[in-house]
């Protein structure tokens, strides 16, 4: 039985108009294929928005725009009921706010609709979400908060190329709140924007989540653990940071002293020094990280790189203190903490990939979902 909005005469127009829009983009996606068909969905998004408010076509509209669509371009992806509802969702969601993708549709009133008509989207912003992949907007939009958090994972994913899996594995973790938040001393000690651009880079917590340590465990056996999985611990650093060594050692008034861990940050230009507490921060920690800053500075910075970087990894850490132990160094050091998988919530656990996923997406070895769709 064929539904009543068949021979509705304003749907049968509308209807026509959006296959002419998809015949339009079909052509088109030989060129620009994702940016093409991410129009057409923004476009699609608007007009399902205005439609479902002002036209009496029922609550089998979708079900029924998703069957006309399937019919008319079998081949193309992209028309189940469900993935209508999600560029709904998705439009709203850039357009107005999170809090309103997730309203039922009788609840968007005439008049936010009459807003949406009249709110144009920043060029800017469309042209970013539009770079990205149709399966990376919708990990976005599902699982962000508001359009801030959103278009920072955006603007990440075009930068870095992140993957789906390695997308939802930053959001999922809490990435947006983290990065930016060590307590440093790079204001003092670094050279603007350097010092900007350092404390961009440190975040606060580090989430170890991949490592399973005892209660008994110290710093030797959290380096060994770490260094184990050295491509998911690369990842939860961030981009720009290249393994140089474990325990490296550094030669000072005839004694032998070794770094825990050492890195060379491509985008900062400097050599970085890690160094892991399974304590809480004390203050002896700093003057002994000012110790092995200054070293390497003299016996391994060339004159074409800027100031070796510190990182005190601690259990946890006083803020006050911290502070009061950075206050007058001269050398740049931040401080954050670190958390490990026993002290993540069960269900943040389940939902991140594993160490295996994370690791062959860094490696090539999986496809992303989306491409094939």
């Amino acid at each position: 039985m064929k539904s009543k909005l068949t021979y509705d005469k304003d749907y049968k127009t509308w209807l026509s108009d959006i296959k002419a829009k998809v015949r339009n983009a079909q052509l088109k996606a030989a060129v620009k294929v994702n940016t093409e068909l991410l129009d057409l969905y923004w476009q699609l998004g608007a007009d399902i928005t205005v439609k479902q408010q002002h036209a009496k076509w029922g609550d089998g509209f979708l079900l029924q725009l998703s069957k006309d669509l399937r019919v008319e371009f079998p081949d193309m992806k992209g028309f189940s009921r469900r993935n209508l509802e999600l560029i709904r969702q998705w439009y709203l969601f850039y357009s107005k706010g999170a809090q309103i993708s997730q309203q039922p549709v009788g609840r968007i009133t005439k008049q936010l609709v009459s807003q949406l008509e009249k709110d144009a989207m920043e060029p800017a912003v469309i042209d970013q979400i539009t770079q990205i992949p149709w399966g990376h907007n919708i990990a976005i939009v599902s699982k962000c908060k508001n359009l801030k958090e959103a278009l920072y994972y955006v603007q990440n994913t075009i930068v870095h190329n992140w993957s789906r899996s390695v997308l939802v594995h930053h959001i999922e973790s809490g990435l947006y709140r983290r990065e930016g938040k060590s307590i440093n001393n790079f204001a003092l000690t670094l050279p603007r924007p350097q010092s900007d651009l350092a404390a961009q880079t440190l975040k606060d917590p580090y989430i170890f989540d991949f490592l399973s340590m005892t209660k008994e465990y110290d710093e030797r056996d959290l380096e060994n653990a770490l260094i184990s999985h050295i491509t998911r611990f690369l990842l939860e650093l961030g981009a720009g940071f290249a393994y140089l060594g474990r325990q490296v050692p550094l030669q000072v008034g005839g004694k032998d002293f070794f770094i825990d861990l050492l890195f060379y940050h491509t985008k900062l230009r400097c050599y970085v020094v890690v160094e892991l507490k399974a304590v809480d921060l004390e203050p002896e920690h700093a003057g002994k990280m000012n110790f092995y800053l200054k070293a390497v500075d003299t016996q391994l910075r060339l004159e074409s790189d800027r100031p070796t970087i510190g990182i005190l990894l601690c259990k946890k850490q006083n803020r006050v203190i911290a502070e009061y132990a950075l206050s007058d160094i001269k050398k740049p050091i931040g401080v954050s903490e670190y958390q490990l998988a026993h002290s993540l919530p069960k269900k943040l656990k389940s939902s991140l990939p594993t160490i295996e996923e994370i690791e062959a997406e860094l490696s090539g070895e999986v496809k992303d979902e989306e491409k094939k769709s």
